[in-house]
């Protein structure tokens, strides 16, 4: 299956499936001789887990991750490193009555139309399962950037109606104080509760991760396809039910007049605002990289749809399973890795520009 890898030089593909043997992926380009803490990937991984909490799928997984290659004595050896996430979990049972029948807003449609066969048990391939493997490579290029004092904060800046304004850097303390992962103690609450109430009525939400990059190197992103903001957008818009990413100002630059929205300079470089996003002529100009990145509702509900089988005939399809009823307090971790991935690759890619 093409279009299971990301990156030029910083490189991951993903295999597996959502109920089979195990996921997994081969990270390449990853540099030689460097620490890794093993630990700090799993605590990643732990973010993301599903049965973490009381408003999110209760499938129980460990997602623990076992690395094959590349690392040796604790530091990369400058080979692939490849690992594989066991799942321990499969309830293949959930999902035998979509053997036959598409779910809507759901990929089996198209995937049986692209390649004439789909694996039915959670969506095969096309399972947000797949998005662990991005955090495994995402929680090692951040350990690298850290180095380099580079740092990241993401955060749920809305649920349905419910929205935190801010563009702030937040300590990663404050924002895992609470189950939604937002940094603002009253509105989380009115988050969860809007999701416990969501869950009950067997009906699904969604939301918005913000992620802003603190102390960025000036020069990372080329000038013409390769700009750094379009290639973050493309890697947001590979998460499942991603349906919107927006940077700096975003579609709030709509009512605005170029003589508010400019970002003045100071005699430093740095400038006054920052309506960019911290990227200019699609190069990162030092500033805090900001964006937004908007989740649709989980397609899966626990109530009866109308949809159609493989025969063409209109059929009832039951919400069965385990699923989330709001995805997006997960997918902060993923979110983070997709960026760290997006701006470690292009690290890396800037070292080559000058001999």
């Amino acid at each position: 299956m093409a279009g299971s890898s990301i990156g030029t030089i910083f490189k991951l593909c993903t295999f597996g499936e959502s109920h089979g043997i195990a996921i997994g992926g081969v990270i390449d380009g990853v540099p030689a001789n460097f620490e890794l803490d093993l630990e700090a990937i799993q605590k990643e991984l732990d973010k993301r887990k599903p049965g973490q909490s009381a408003i999110v799928t209760q499938r129980k997984e460990s997602d623990t991750v076992q690395f094959l290659s590349g690392i040796f004595e604790g530091k990369t050896t400058g080979a692939p490193i490849g690992f594989i996430i066991p799942n321990e979990n499969q309830k293949s049972t959930d999902y035998k009555h979509l053997e036959h029948t598409f779910r809507p807003s759901h990929a089996d449609f198209t995937y049986q139309k692209k390649f004439g066969i789909r694996d039915f048990n959670g969506g095969g391939r096309s399972s947000a399962r797949e998005t662990a493997s991005r955090v495994v490579a995402g929680a090692i290029a951040k350990q690298m950037l850290a180095s380099l004092g580079i740092r990241f904060s993401t955060y749920v800046d809305q649920i349905g109606g419910i929205r935190f304004q801010s563009t702030e850097f937040f300590d990663q303390e404050l924002i895992e104080s609470n189950l939604v992962r937002c940094p603002d103690a009253q509105l989380a609450a009115e988050m969860e509760n809007l999701v416990r109430e969501i869950r009950k009525e067997g009906d699904t939400i969604g939301g918005a991760i913000r992620c802003v990059i603190e102390n960025v190197p000036i020069g990372l992103g080329e000038p013409v396809f390769d700009k750094l903001h379009a290639e973050l957008g493309k890697a947001m818009l590979s998460i499942n039910a991603v349906k919107g990413f927006e940077i700096g100002s975003g579609f709030s630059a709509i009512t605005m007049r170029g003589s508010e929205h400019n970002d003045l300079f100071k005699t430093d470089g740095t400038t006054k605002t920052n309506h960019s996003g911290g990227i200019q002529g699609g190069i990162s100009n030092g500033m805090p990289i900001n964006f937004r990145v908007a989740f649709k509702p989980v397609a899966t509900l626990m109530q009866d749809q109308l949809s159609i089988n493989t025969m063409g005939e209109e059929v009832t399809i039951a919400g069965k399973g385990r699923h989330d009823a709001c995805v997006v307090p997960r997918a902060v971790p993923i979110v983070e890795a997709m960026a760290a991935i997006t701006i470690l690759d292009f690290y890396l890619r800037n070292k080559s520009i000058h001999l």
